[in-house]
């Protein structure tokens, strides 16, 4: 007989290696070689090695047998426990109270397992006929900026499975019933032993229900749910942005135990006028030359239509100017974003003989030669 390799090499963990290490460590293992998740060929051997780390799980998890194999190896643990015992008290179901690193729920070590079509050490799970919510659905829905910055409501066309109103979601002709099922008895599953514990594995000829159709109804097919097109108004908030996800309960798919979510992302189409960024909005305008030496009035846009903005005398291209509370209101209902208008001064590419007297006058007036070639260049550059 072959001499027991060590706990922690088993793992990957290192001696000092906390709680949530090994838990971490042993949910990824426990994943990749579960007999259920590899090749028929490969069976064989991922059950040993799914026994071997669950052992070292199981001692490693446990403060009190982990100081005796931490002082004695396993000489210390075989001679304090039996075999069997080494599993009695391991936290097995706080392994994945986190599943996080997993994309799935909550739940305990037999839950992550049901979702495989079987349960750990003979405990009842999912695959044992509980009735199901309805799938979740995602939609995407293009929006305005306007419809992004006031709100809106929006008509969604949707097609989705829905419960079969000839046979009531049983999928059973009118009038038939289900029998139980001859191979698992009802149960919803079967139960295969395998050493140290048990699979309780989702019976394949009912498919956990328990129960199975001899007459199907002749609507659904025998599915007990039927795929039809729903038109759903649903009311988007103010303040959304690209990537928002709107929840809307209860107008996903149905299932035995009720109906999923609908969700909704929201696309916000780029906009002829405006860019966002966050809550703010940004924009230019043009302004002549004679009004950003001499000041004055000029008329920009914002989403509740075009409002006068004062242009102090001195104006440099470039200069930002800040309406306050002109851009986008805050989903959550703080204050509503700025919109930023960038201005832009014209120079002008032709003078007319008046235009060029007074600005040859201006010229000179400045202290500055008035150049026949370069005079257009010397004003731009003033404006760069």
């Amino acid at each position: 007989m072959s001499a027991k390799r060590d706990y922690y090499e088993i793992l990957g963990a290192k001696k000092n290696a906390s709680l949530d290490e090994i838990k971490k460590l042993y949910r990824e293992l426990a994943l990749r070689f579960h007999p259920d998740r590899v090749p028929a060929e490969q069976k064989k051997e991922a059950e040993e090695k799914f026994k071997e780390i669950s052992e070292a799980y199981a001692v490693l998890s446990d403060a009190q047998k982990r100081s005796l194999y931490d002082q004695y190896g396993h000489s210390g643990i075989d001679q304090k426990y039996a075999y069997e015992d080494i599993f009695k008290g391991a936290d097995f179901s706080s392994v994945f109270h986190d599943l996080g690193d997993f994309g799935l729920g909550g739940g305990g070590f037999d839950e992550i397992f049901s979702d495989l079509g079987f349960d750990i050490f003979g405990g009842r799970g999912r695959g044992s006929g509980r009735a199901r919510r309805g799938h979740d659905l995602e939609v995407a829905a293009q929006i305005t900026l306007e419809e992004a910055a006031g709100g809106a409501e929006k008509i969604i066309t949707l097609p989705r499975y829905d419960t079969c109103l000839t046979c009531g979601g049983t999928g059973a002709k009118p009038g038939s019933k289900k029998t139980t099922c001859p191979q698992c008895k009802g149960q919803g599953r079967t139960v295969v032993s395998n050493g140290f514990f048990q699979l309780a594995q989702t019976c394949s000829r009912c498919g956990g229900e328990g129960s199975i159709i001899q007459t199907p109804c002749p609507d659904c097919r025998g599915q007990g749910r039927v795929k039809e097109t729903h038109k759903i108004k649903v009311k988007i908030p103010a303040g959304v942005d690209t990537g928002s996800q709107l929840r809307v309960r209860g107008e996903g798919e149905s299932g035995a135990a009720g109906k999923g979510d609908l969700y909704v992302v929201i696309e916000v189409k780029p906009h002829e006028v405006f860019q966002r960024h966050n809550n703010d909005l940004v924009t230019e305008a043009n302004i002549s030359l004679s009004k950003a030496v001499l000041g004055g009035e000029i008329e920009v846009p914002t989403l509740d239509g075009h409002v006068t903005m004062k242009v102090p005398a001195g104006t440099q291209s470039g200069r930002i100017f800040r309406l306050k509370e002109k851009g986008v209101p805050d989903l959550h209902g703080r204050d509503s974003g700025d919109e930023l208008v960038r201005v832009n001064v014209e120079i002008p590419s032709r003078l007319n003989a008046e235009q060029r007297r007074a600005m040859e006058e201006f010229s000179r007036a400045s202290g500055e030669a008035a150049d026949k070639n370069s005079f257009a260049d010397n004003i731009k550059k003033a404006f760069k």
